[in-house]
């Protein structure tokens, strides 16, 4: 039964996906034998991804979820998509009640016995779940249910995604086919962890225990005695909605204090505790009128290992230090970035992107510029962005927005910078400068010391003619093999259409002749076609500092 409504919800979300599938093998000129590839411009993408998020909003939760996730994946969507996808924040619609009581009544018992009070109206719709309002011994809560029937349809519909990425794989380059891949099992781990209840109420009592002793940051206790694995109940925190910069500004609230708060706190989670609230969209933060910052929503939640936290930690003081190859060294290391790329291109990328971001000095510039000109090289680039880090990024961004709202001036680099050099992370970084520094002058001294011997060596072998060099050739990018189809078909063209002229000249029309010209046709079309098609980069950046740097 589970799989006839699996093999039923393929069939119509292949119908909802259709039209973009064709839309895009059309632009990747799948379909037609003559013609370049259609250039697609950012208004095209936009009305596509207009379309997109309609489909997975008539798909229902699970596809609203997919989408949620899809908008933190740049290496997967175009930015266009990426921020019309972003919308699906704020357009989940609820679900009746009547269903969600039974929910509610089927894991603590009858409403109007359990709580003192229950609104019945939802002050916050998800796609998985909706927040209500209630009183337990004369105290606010919140309490959190899972959308009725949930679980079968989550189910299905992972069915669904797994049948569907193989195929989906198959149009897409082996960049964003991995990116598909670690895509689909981060859906699937993420949305099974969002649904259970018991986990959240362990993440969120986890990271409240970390902030204990903050008092800028309020993060709602759960009620163990009314929560389960489908019913999650918590203190009610109210606030304003950290979004809402006019009410804050009545309330006379500090915003840059807020934003300050705000984004240390996430540097917190990330680097220093390992455990982090991974959904920071205005609806899941709200600020009290002494400018705490209050917490919602932990369904979403992450954590990080150390590995992880060095290198985040890494990228940010070479962010802070305009190191490019440190930078490019710690892509490289978290798995960002291919250690085959092309490292002289990506850093004049690198480079242009970060020149593009800052302001007129270097503590000026935002993170959400950085990450945004990124995205765009993630998107055009092969990298790829490894399921860990997804929800890092997520966060990075999200939060960065956040901050800018509440202050248009805020310096997200500035206070990170003055975190970690108060955490001491970049005196650590000067201490492994010097003492890598140390070891190159060393490892220098023992080669000046090593060489001239070995250097005679190869000068008495050059002179009594016993110097042999083996060179093996790299071809990473098919060049050679490119050149020697396009030589073999020149060839049997060469040969062809001769042949194919004799042919039509001293025999009638048979069909070994129409084999032939046929046969020749084919050939110079694929002839054509191999010099039509370009691969790779076609033009690299020329005047940057780094090409000075390398010239000087």
């Amino acid at each position: 039964m589970a799989v006839l409504r699996s093999y039923r919800r393929f069939v119509v979300v292949a119908w909802q996906f259709l039209p973009l599938v064709w839309g895009y093998l059309r632009d990747r000129r799948r379909f037609l034998l003559f013609g370049s590839s259609r250039r697609v411009t950012s208004e095209r993408r936009v009305e596509r991804a207009e379309r997109l998020l309609d489909s997975l909003l008539t798909l229902g939760p699970t596809f609203i979820k997919l989408g949620q996730l899809l908008s933190t994946r740049p290496d997967v969507l175009p930015p266009e998509y990426v921020d019309v996808l972003t919308e699906l924040q704020d357009r989940v619609p609820p679900a009746d009640w009547e269903n969600a009581r039974v929910v509610l009544e089927g894991e603590l018992g009858p409403v109007d016995e359990v709580f003192d009070d229950f609104d019945r109206e939802p002050i916050s719709g998800a796609s998985l779940g909706q927040v209500y309002t209630a009183e337990v011994e004369g105290e606010p809560v919140a309490v959190k249910v899972r959308r009725p029937g949930i679980e079968e349809l989550v189910e299905a519909d992972l069915r669904v995604v797994r049948w569907t990425l193989p195929v989906v794989a198959r149009f897409v380059g082996e960049g964003r086919a991995f990116s598909l891949r670690n895509l689909a099992d981060e859906f699937s781990k993420t949305i099974r962890e969002e649904m259970d209840y018991d986990r959240e109420a362990e993440m969120l009592t986890e990271i409240r225990a970390n902030f204990a002793d903050d008092p800028a940051v309020a993060i709602p206790p759960v009620y163990d005695d009314y929560s389960s694995s489908r019913v999650l109940t918590m203190q009610y925190i109210s606030g304003t909605k950290i979004s809402n910069v006019e009410e804050l500004e009545r309330k006379g609230i500090d915003r840059s204090r807020v934003a300050e708060t705000l984004e240390r706190t996430y540097l917190q989670m990330i680097i220093e505790d390992g455990v982090f609230h991974a959904d920071p969209h205005p609806g899941n933060l709200a600020v009290r009128d002494d400018g705490t910052v209050v917490f919602y929503d932990f369904g979403m939640s992450g954590r990080v290992d150390e590995f992880v936290q060095q290198k985040i930690v890494d990228f940010y003081v070479a962010v802070a230090n305009q190191d490019i190859d440190a930078i490019l060294d710690a892509l490289i290391e978290m798995g960002t970035l291919s250690p085959e790329a092309d490292r002289a291109t990506m850093a004049e990328v690198m480079e242009l992107a970060i020149q593009d971001a800052r302001g007129e000095s270097i503590e000026t510039y935002r993170v959400q510029q950085i990450v945004g000109k990124v995205e765009d090289t993630i998107y055009e680039f092969p990298l790829r962005l490894p399921s860990n880090l997804a929800l890092v990024l997520r966060v990075a961004t999200v939060v960065e927005g956040v901050c800018v709202t509440l202050d248009p001036e805020f310096d997200f680099i500035s206070v990170a910078t003055e975190y970690l050099t108060e955490q001491g992370y970049r005196e650590e970084s000067i201490r492994q400068f010097a003492t890598q520094t140390a070891e190159q002058l060393r490892d220098s001294t023992q080669s000046a010391v090593r060489i001239p011997p070995k250097l005679e060596d190869a000068l008495n072998r050059v002179e009594r003619e016993d110097l042999h060099v083996r060179a093996d050739l790299e071809d990473n990018n098919g060049v050679i093999d490119r050149l020697a189809r396009r030589l073999v078909l020149g060839l049997v063209l060469a040969t062809s259409v001769p042949t194919t002229a004799l042919l039509y000249a001293f025999e009638d029309l048979t069909l070994a002749t129409a084999l032939a010209g046929v046969f020749t046709f084919l050939v110079a079309l694929a002839l054509y076609r191999s010099f039509r098609r370009r691969r790779g980069i076609r033009a690299t950046p020329q005047f940057t500092r780094q090409n000075l740097r390398n010239r000087d």
